[in-house]
């Protein structure tokens, strides 16, 4: 295995996060060590003196080992904007993020890296999160938002991974609507339009419960334990 995964959406706002730690709960419960980064994140509120982000405050919690917040996500910005507008006077250097990336990887047996927003989401004015997951040489699960229009943005994010070079290794459907019409009508037919393993369907939830998302995820489509 590649000893980590780069997870990204089809949009902002698709459940990226509850995907990554489904994802980390369920490689824990195969006896394996788990560590998460969101390497960068807009939207932080300063808490103990640093700029922290909700998303990677939770992927901090649930990794198997303690870690200080700024291994997490080195790059934090305030603004809740695109990275390469909240980061201008301090933009994301690839070096920074590849070197923590080692740094946690040589402490865990799986890093799942979790990207800002879309796969073409800038991170900073010359960069996307496609570039990032090159930097690190990660295969790619795609965290697909289950609402309207999900069709058309898990083809086009099918086309620009395939484009990269890097390997897509799973998907992920996320419902992030209470009653959208025809639901699983729209996952099976992403699922013939994707071409690689479905590795769970995350149902909508008022109040997250991770250890149900877990129950969703089936890791054996990774080959975990080879």
């Amino acid at each position: 295995m590649s000893g980590g995964f780069f997870i990204t959406g089809t949009d902002t706002g698709v459940g990226k996060t509850c995907a990554a730690i489904a994802l980390m709960r369920a490689l824990q419960r195969q006896r394996k060590t788990v560590l998460a980064m969101k390497p960068v994140a807009a939207g932080c509120l300063m808490q103990e003196g640093i700029l922290k982000n909700d998303d990677a405050l939770a992927l901090q919690f649930h990794a198997s080992l303690p870690l200080p917040y700024p291994l997490i996500n080195p790059y934090a910005y305030a603004e809740p904007v695109s990275p390469h507008l909240a980061g201008i006077h301090d933009p994301v250097q690839l070096a920074v993020v590849t070197q923590q990336f080692t740094l946690l990887k040589s402490q865990s047996d799986y890093v799942l890296v979790e990207g800002a927003g879309g796969w073409l989401s800038p991170i900073n004015n010359g960069q996307s999160n496609a570039d990032l997951a090159a930097a690190l040489a990660l295969p790619i699960i795609l965290v697909v938002g289950i609402r309207l229009g999900c069709i058309n943005h898990a083809r086009l994010s099918l086309l620009a991974i395939n484009q990269s070079g890097l390997p897509l290794a799973g998907w992920v459907a996320a419902c992030t609507e209470p009653d959208m019409a025809y639901q699983q009508d729209n996952i099976a037919f992403i699922n013939t339009c994707l071409a690689v393993p479905l590795l769970g369907v995350l149902p909508y939830l008022s109040d997250i419960n991770f250890d149900l998302l877990a129950n969703q995820i089936d890791v054996s489509a990774l080959d975990i334990g080879r």
